[in-house]
């Protein structure tokens, strides 16, 4: 037994109230060394007489390390707890100070999780556990009204660059919401559409005006009202970390310098605010001039901000926030976030933009979920890099469900391209089918998946500007094959609840190999997916269920040989089975 591999804290992922009956309980061990794990359980007041030993579960592993997981319900909601760890005959107890041949006596000794505080909760909006969200980049997305083309609009369809406009705006979204919800579309991410320079608007010039490009406030309203009528949830996207260059505050700074009374609402070095000798004067976005760096801990730049943050919700009713860049605003200011934004709408989704291991931003008091980036990573990397073999994607994915309390991994925001990426055609050389099977892992996990505006139609193109190409609405030149799996897949997805919340357990991973199997269990439900991530026919074996099976995509019967399920997929080949 390996104690040096034993990890377990009283908070954060490893400990956390998933309800305000629920008490989630994980422990790290290294990987096959322990072959059952138990929590040693009772009130801290009435220990003699509330202690029990309640079995773990192995939730998932990782290359490296086993996590085990137990849900308590203690009736006082308060737990002291400790573990007893076995391996074979072997075995040892786990207290908070040390590891002991003994069961532990003194309860003080042990871990403690004082109270399910309701104030301490990490809730997040149950709507997004079920949601199918689908991102749009406005001025690429449909020109709906040409009166509102900006000066030099080209024709659309044509060659995008970083500086050029082809007129898309919020009307030709409106005129399009058929196409969405025959998709079975129920939320839409739109990137930036307040006032700025640019055609992607991450240079805000003006936070509480709609650009007039893509309209104005009575064609947002109109918006959201049109889309909430088909059950289609709205987030817009909150560039709180930098403002544009032709933002009013940054402009007086640029005129008075440091008499301006916006000096402070930014990170200035020296003045006048320009490049001097090659370097920046004042902080921004990477090394963009455009995009200057806020304060987002000056008391003024808060109000103006978080003001932002209430009206588009109060006023306009969307239904929640992305929030760009969010890992370089300070954690206060996004605490303070959440209490304005879940203060007007306690049921709207907080949403950061961070690329990384996001544990410290989702504990309930900043975001509900984060871009799920390394998410993105894996699944590329399996299906469409050959980087990851079948073993290292479970175990890839299995680290992420390791690293954040179940209700993250319930919302986290899935996707396989977006406007920061080549698109996901592209990635794949073009190869639907790799493309098609990358999908399919997408809408069978856990979390809420995001289609990039296009992809369902064959959209390609490589890194920005590539990536922000024209929506194509000649029904001639989509890829409709495209169109339909991706329906299928949306629907099969909201008729299966496992897949959406059921846990998960990779039946076949082997290293070196590209067959992977995954089971998603529910309230007694259970569906299987299988994958056949090779240029060739492969066919997958997976333990005996005695049931009888059907392919939710193809509608092909399956049934048990010997005690096994065995079925043969073809290159690139996939099969989502439900019970008979």
């Amino acid at each position: 037994m390996l104690l040096e591999a034993v990890y377990h804290r009283p908070k954060l992922n490893w400990s956390y109230a998933y309800d305000l009956e629920t008490i989630h309980l994980r422990l790290r061990s290294k990987r096959n060394d322990l072959t059952e794990v138990f929590v040693f359980a009772g009130d801290k007041y009435s220990w003699d007489d509330s202690k029990k030993l309640v079995p773990m579960s192995k939730l998932v592993s990782d290359e490296l390390f086993d996590y085990w997981e137990c849900a308590i319900k203690p009736p006082l909601r308060r737990l002291k707890y400790g573990f007893l760890l076995k391996s074979g005959d072997e075995q040892i107890w786990m207290t908070e100070s040390e590891f002991t041949k003994d069961r532990p006596q003194i309860p003080e000794r042990l871990y403690e999780f004082p109270y399910i505080n309701p104030a301490d909760l990490y809730s997040v909006p149950e709507w997004v556990k079920d949601t199918i969200f689908y991102q749009i980049f406005p001025e690429r997305f449909a020109n709906g009204d040409k009166s509102n083309d900006p000066e030099g609009t080209l024709p659309w369809g044509g060659e995008p660059t970083r500086v050029n406009f082809f007129g898309g705006d919020l009307q030709g979204v409106i005129d399009h919401l058929d196409h969405l919800s025959e998709l079975g579309i129920t939320g839409i991410y739109f990137t930036p559409i307040f006032e700025g320079s640019t055609n992607h608007k991450y240079d805000t010039t003006d936070y509480m005006k709609i650009d007039s490009q893509f309209g104005d406030t009575e064609t947002l309203k109109k918006l959201v009202q049109s889309c909430h009528e088909r059950g289609i949830k709205v987030l817009l996207d909150a560039v709180f970390n930098h403002s544009g260059n032709t933002f009013a505050p940054f402009l007086d700074v640029k005129e008075k310098g440091a008499e301006s009374r916006y000096k402070d609402w930014f990170y200035i070095r020296d003045y006048p605010l320009d490049i001097v000798d090659g370097s920046l004067t004042y902080d921004t976005f990477s090394f963009e001039p455009l995009m200057p760096k806020l304060n987002t801990a000056n008391p003024e730049v808060k109000q103006y901000l978080l003001g932002v943050a209430e009206f588009w919700i109060k006023e306009i009713g969307i239904d929640g926030w992305r929030l760009d860049v969010a890992n370089e605003v300070d954690h206060q200011f996004w605490r303070d976030f959440r209490k304005v934004v879940k203060g007007v709408n306690p049921d709207a989704y907080i949403l950061g933009e961070i690329w990384h291991e996001s544990s410290g931003w989702l504990q309930g008091d900043q975001f509900d979920a984060v871009m799920n980036y390394p998410f993105t990573d894996a699944v590329l990397d399996f299906v469409v890099h050959g980087t990851l073999d079948a073993k290292g994607f479970a175990d890839a994915i299995g680290k992420q469900i390791s690293r954040y309390p179940l209700q993250a991994t319930e919302v986290a925001f899935n996707l396989l391209d977006s406007h920061d990426t080549p698109r996901l055609l592209t990635l794949c050389e073009g190869n639907k089918n790799k493309m098609k099977l990358a999908a399919l892992f997408q809408f069978t996990y856990s979390g809420t998946p995001c289609i990039y505006y296009g992809s369902e139609v064959g959209l390609d193109g490589e890194m920005d500007p590539g990536c922000r190409k024209c929506m194509e609405w000649d029904q001639d030149k989509q890829d409709r094959d495209l169109f339909d799996f991706y329906k299928k897949l949306i629907s099969v997805r909201k008729e299966l609840a496992p897949l959406r919340t059921g846990t998960i357990q990779f039946l076949v991973a082997e290293a070196g190999d590209t067959k992977l199997a995954y089971e998603r269990k529910l309230n007694g439900e259970t569906v299987i997916v299988l994958l056949n991530n090779d240029d060739k026919a492969q066919t997958l074996e997976v333990r005996s269920h005695g049931k009888s099976w059907k392919d939710a995509i193809s509608g092909q019967a399956y049934g048990e040989t010997e005690g096994k399920l065995s079925v043969t997929l073809p290159s690139y080949g996939f099969a989502v089975l439900r019970e008979a």
